[in-house]
């Protein structure tokens, strides 16, 4: 709409405006090769696991943030023991990036060697409480379970994660009632040892605080949200890994999720 010629002022406004975005591209290009770097790592720590263990059926997702340049360090893993038990894990580093995916990656090691000791859930915990202490400012939560398929018992010990929730076929679903327990890396806290009992056709859902927690909803809510969506415990476990991610979960969530399933057969 301006016929007069440019002159060297529009030069130097158009210099300064491929200036700018130049920088904004090289910053969008650079965090998301951090994001690459991180997720990259974490998905090569997660366990690659089969779906059937004695007495159970398994199935896992994990899902990385959608709305930040960084995943976290969330992790689930699937440990056979001895005499038929299956130790189930699901665990939170508080941060993300490429920090948290490698203490992820050293905290889930360390799970496997105690778990390989044959030691009980609460000092399992015990022990993960003390690497974590030493592993500078990182708070962790963790959850520990090992069903014996002989007796049917879940014994569990919890370090300030989120409860697991238990659908069982004609019942409401419900949240196991836990001790309430400080995260790992508190140093010094005790961490009790409950048991609950699985029947054929039971579902167990363990999952990470980023599946129900937003910035918009009461918690309670969230929680209430997700029991809604394990109205039918015999659904195949597949299906019912993505009801709930794309049940519970939205493009801009800032948190990463793991989601462990299981049924008692």
């Amino acid at each position: 709409r301006n016929p007069l010629p440019f002159d060297e002022d529009d030069v130097v406004l158009a210099g300064e405006l491929a200036s700018r975005a130049a920088v904004a591209i090289d910053n969008a290009r650079w965090f998301q090769s951090v994001r690459n770097t991180a997720l990259t790592l974490q998905r090569s720590l997660l366990p690659d696991h089969s779906p059937h263990h004695p007495g159970l059926e398994l199935a896992s997702r994990y899902q990385p943030a959608q709305a930040t340049s960084e995943v976290g360090g969330d992790w689930y893993d699937v440990i056979p023991l001895a005499d038929a038990k299956t130790a189930l894990v699901v665990g939170d580093v508080m941060g993300n990036g490429i920090d948290a995916a490698a203490t992820m990656g050293r905290l889930r090691t360390a799970t496997c060697a105690y778990a390989d000791l044959d030691l009980a859930p609460g000092a399992v915990l015990q022990h993960l409480d003390k690497i974590t202490c030493d592993l500078e400012h990182y708070i962790v939560t963790c959850l520990y379970i090992v069903y014996d398929p002989r007796t049917r018992q879940c014994t569990i010990a919890n370090a300030g994660h989120m409860p697991p929730a238990l659908a069982r076929p004609g019942q409401a679903p419900v949240y196991l009632d836990l001790p309430a327990a400080a995260p790992l890396g508190v140093g010094g806290i005790p961490f009790e040892t409950t048991t609950a009992e699985l029947t054929p056709g039971d579902l167990l859902v363990l999952y990470t605080d980023g599946l129900v927690e937003t910035r918009q909803h009461p918690i309670d809510d969230r929680l209430s949200v997700l029991l809604g969506f394990l109205d039918d415990p015999r659904r195949p476990l597949e299906e019912t890994c993505d009801r709930l991610l794309y049940g519970l979960r939205h493009p801009d969530d800032h948190d990463d999720v793991a989601l462990l399933v299981a049924r008692a057969l």
